[in-house]
């Protein structure tokens, strides 16, 4: 497996684009002005609490009060408020908690006047960015998050990633972190934690608590709302979070921002330190590695996928519907229940790659073509789960229904990413078609399924505009088939056909289906 990393930046945003062999997988996008991310923590002002609801609307300085349920306040709020009330007063200069004496815990079922009262100066970290009209969520148990453990002030727990699942090295990182945690924190031991020496995680753990000695120090005569410490850059957090021995390339357009990431690459994996580039080029750099075409084929209503397969994704109030078709493919498998496994199959990798790239989220429910026996649902069911297990979000996936359903919660913390794929169609006042990259692209797996079936010529009629883009230049298209399928395809221009219109005939002008 290899992983790319792509980064365009302009003067309002930037734009990160991961790829997984060739594919890609994952798109960000950072604006300047956002200043609510998750994992800010912010000394904010408790505006009210709601026993209704059991919970409490506090103001962070958005333009809704953020929202702060009482199971997202944590055992241990009554020490934090304690802890704020005192740093900020300047009663309390040693912030490193080894004498800090805690306060009782808060029953787990409690109401929310026991806990908090208006008013109340308090930490509280964003866990969901503002979505469409609503503010932020936020929680008041805290943490700080490193490349191989996560610091979790007024705690004594020790977690490791379940995704570590070697007993011996659980073991052995615990002994590590215990022999190693400072007194009144709580570590979580992430997955990139594996086979690390102690060295290398002393120097994590001393990085955070810099960072949260340098937010305490904040907490004095600061005015409220404020955020007091910053999640790391969009950049920094994926390459923290993804980054490992398979990325091969990372490319930057900015040669700030390259040289940002190269000393942050440098500090976590010197001998990767190469791979960071400067793309300095007149070529846009999305459209020099193909970023750009993948974005116009990946988003939109229907998604085209391998072997003549399709996506068709629909967005509800309630949830999003994603229905699986097999198309118009050749079928090699011997009955109908395995052409619906394989299809199922090829599907299930394209849903889990769409849930990442959208970033979808909530509940989403996929149509898959049902299948009689009880053993293809299963292999259907372990597959999708191992096509997800790389998904930074949390999620659950519940087996296949007898009507071929599956259900998927997914963990949403920011807005759902939405490009506008159709453009507006030419010489029209009013209207809008497919992009032409995409029906390129599927003119590609047309050509390709034609070619694998036994046709002595294949003649493409197509608008002169697209004619010209799949002839034109060398390598053209059509070449490109060519050395790959050993057939040369006949491209005819039709002036009377339509932008994004294209049939195909076979030797005696019937059209090829």
């Amino acid at each position: 497996m290899n992983s790319e990393l792509f980064i365009r930046s302009s003067s309002q945003e930037v734009d990160f684009a991961l790829f997984k062999d060739g594919r890609l997988i994952e798109l960000h996008k950072e604006e300047e002005n956002n200043k609510f991310s998750v994992g800010d923590i912010y000394l904010a002002k408790i505006r009210k609490t709601v026993p209704g609801l059991n919970a409490a609307f506090v103001n962070v300085g958005y333009e809704k009060d953020a929202f702060l349920h009482y199971h997202d306040l944590g055992p241990k709020i009554a020490s934090l408020l304690k802890f704020v009330k005192r740093v900020s007063t300047g009663k309390l200069k040693d912030y490193s908690l080894k004498d800090f004496p805690l306060e009782k815990e808060i029953d787990k079922h409690g109401g929310i006047n026991d806990a908090i009262k208006s008013n109340q100066s308090i930490l509280v970290q964003i866990v969901k960015e503002p979505i469409s009209t609503k503010g932020p969520r936020i929680s008041s148990e805290l943490s700080i998050a490193g490349r191989y453990i996560v610091l979790v002030p007024f705690s004594d727990r020790i977690s490791i990633s379940q995704k570590i699942e070697s007993k011996e090295e659980k073991e052995r990182l615990k002994r590590l972190i215990t022999s190693i945690r400072p007194k009144g924190f709580g570590v979580i031991i992430r997955t990139v934690a594996d086979g690390k020496k102690v060295a290398e995680l002393d120097r994590d753990l001393q990085s955070l608590m810099d960072r949260w000695n340098a937010m305490c120090k904040k907490l004095q005569g600061a005015h409220h709302p404020s955020k007091v410490l910053s999640e790391l850059d969009r950049g920094a957090s994926i390459l923290r979070d993804v980054f490992n021995d398979s990325f091969t390339n990372i490319c930057i357009d900015d040669e700030t921002l390259y040289l940002q990431i190269k000393d942050y690459v440098q500090s976590i994996a010197p001998d990767k330190e190469n791979i960071v580039k400067h793309h300095d080029s007149n070529v846009p750099i999305f459209e020099k590695y193909g970023v750009d075409r993948q974005i116009k084929t990946s988003f939109g209503r229907t998604v085209s996928s391998t072997k003549g397969t399709y996506l068709v994704v629909e967005h509800t109030e309630a949830m999003h519907v994603i229905d699986v078709n097999s198309g118009n493919r050749s079928n090699k498998s011997k009955n109908q229940e395995d052409t619906a496994l394989e299809v199922n199959i090829i599907a299930a990798t394209e849903v889990a790659r769409q849930l990442r790239l959208r970033d979808m989220g909530g509940i989403i429910v996929v149509d898959f073509i049902d299948m009689a026996q009880a053993k293809n649902r299963k292999a259907l069911y372990d597959h999708m789960r191992d096509e997800m297990k790389d998904d930074r979000a949390k999620h659950k996936i519940l087996p296949p229904s007898k009507f071929g359903l599956i259900q998927i919660t997914r963990q949403r913390v920011r807005p759902e990413m939405n490009i506008k794929t159709r453009e507006d169609a030419p010489g029209t006042v009013s209207g809008e078609i497919e992009a032409p990259i995409t029906v390129v692209s599927k003119i590609a797996e047309d050509v390709k399924r034609i070619l694998t079936k036994d046709y002595k010529k294949v003649t493409l009629n197509a608008h002169p505009f697209i004619a010209a883009f799949l002839t034109k230049g060398f390598p053209s298209a059509r070449h490109k088939w060519f050395m790959e399928h050993k057939k040369w395809v006949k491209i005819q221009p039709r002036d009377a056909y339509t932008y994004l219109e294209y049939h195909f005939q076979d030797k005696d002008g019937n059209e090829i289906i």
